[in-house]
């Protein structure tokens, strides 16, 4: 089943509405965090609250009812699979550890894909009132305000974002920020993959690299990237492996050679 325009703007409307709701019950929670339970998942950095599982709930729920032919893959609940040429991918709350924290570095993204490729990526950061939208073909926006990457922009006269966790070791991490800080670049890392790819598309970030990451933290985030003009590492979303973790690199032009290096990619990479 081949989707169409008319297809994907649908998708696009829905999810950037539910990325407001969303957000909203979100940003209650967050108001509110000293009354949440904190929940551990594969370790004690692994953290997880009813305010994730209820605005994936809420999104579920929603597009249950508008599209119930298509799939839907979130964080908290698994993969159902779909009738139609579309799978929703959605993080309820990137970045709970900031979250439970107290700090604003966390956001809502909602994805979906359609031929393997992402079609549609709204991330909403509540605490900095910030809504990134962007569908095939329609360009990226921030807040309603075209986004489009500068390609003077490199490793060297800007700053990447890193990602890290526990799928990869420590040395692993260590020599991969030696590697950028040795070629001239400069790192932050926030708590949150999905923001600051949501950054890269802003051109606030010239590129993000994680060695392992999840679907759901990353789908939105390239639909942004690519539609302000950047570039991502393709990412396995046949079957099952859409569950599994995979390298994350995003960039901006001036950033994918250097980028695609340090990530030990063969060969050069495309714009």
């Amino acid at each position: 089943m081949q989707s169409t325009q008319q297809d994907i703007e649908a998708r696009l409307t829905l999810a950037q509405e539910m990325a407001l709701e969303a957000g909203a019950m979100a940003l209650d929670y967050f108001n509110n965090r000293d009354a949440l339970v904190i929940e551990t998942k594969r370790d004690p950095q692994d953290v997880v609250s009813i305010a994730d599982r209820e605005v994936e709930n809420l999104i579920r729920d929603r597009v249950a009812k508008a599209f119930p032919q298509d799939g839907f893959l979130g964080e908290e609940y698994g993969l159902i699979a779909g009738t139609s040429a579309f799978t929703w991918v959605v993080d309820p709350i990137d970045g709970t550890s900031p979250f439970v924290n107290g700090m604003p570095n966390w956001c809502v993204s909602i994805a979906v894909i359609s031929g393997g490729e992402p079609v549609v990526g709204v991330i909403n950061a509540p605490c900095h009132s910030e809504i990134y939208s962007s569908a095939l073909g329609m360009g990226a926006t921030l807040n309603g305000k075209a986004l489009m990457l500068d390609n003077t922009r490199t490793i060297r006269n800007s700053v990447t974002g890193i990602g890290a966790n526990n799928y990869v070791t420590p040395a692993f991490v260590a020599s991969m920020i030696e590697d950028l800080l040795s070629s001239g670049g400069n790192f932050i890392r926030n708590g949150s993959g999905a923001l600051m790819l949501a950054y890269v598309a802003a051109g606030r970030l010239v590129g993000y690299y994680e060695p392992y990451m999840h679907a759901w933290d990353c789908m939105a985030g390239f639909c942004l990237v690519r539609e302000a003009g950047g570039w991502f590492h393709p990412f396995p979303t046949e079957g099952e492996k859409l569950t599994k973790g995979a390298p994350v690199i995003a960039a901006a032009p001036g950033a994918i050679d250097d980028l695609s290096r340090i990530a030990g990619l063969t060969g050069k990479a495309e714009a």
